[in-house]
């Protein structure tokens, strides 16, 4: 075998793995793009956002005050 045929073997070889590596790593950015869509349009409806939570919060900070100033005025003295 000649030399010439040899590294055009060796070259064809090369490029092939290359050509699949870069083909695998096209597909999975492209998965990973399409999940991060899905997690984006998903994300609000699954957790609590901020906002909410706040007034939620500020609810019962309220009633817990409410609770309080009962329990304040029914100290036995």
């Amino acid at each position: 075998m000649e030399y010439q045929t040899l590294i055009d073997v060796i070259a064809g070889l090369v490029m092939t793995s290359i050509g699949w590596f870069a083909r695998e790593i096209w597909y999975a950015t492209k998965e990973l793009r399409e999940d991060l869509s899905k997690l984006r349009a998903e994300l609000p409806l699954v957790y609590i956002q901020k906002d909410d939570y706040r007034n939620d919060i500020r609810e019962l900070k309220e009633m817990l005050s409410k609770i309080f100033d009962k329990m304040d005025n029914k100290v036995d003295k």
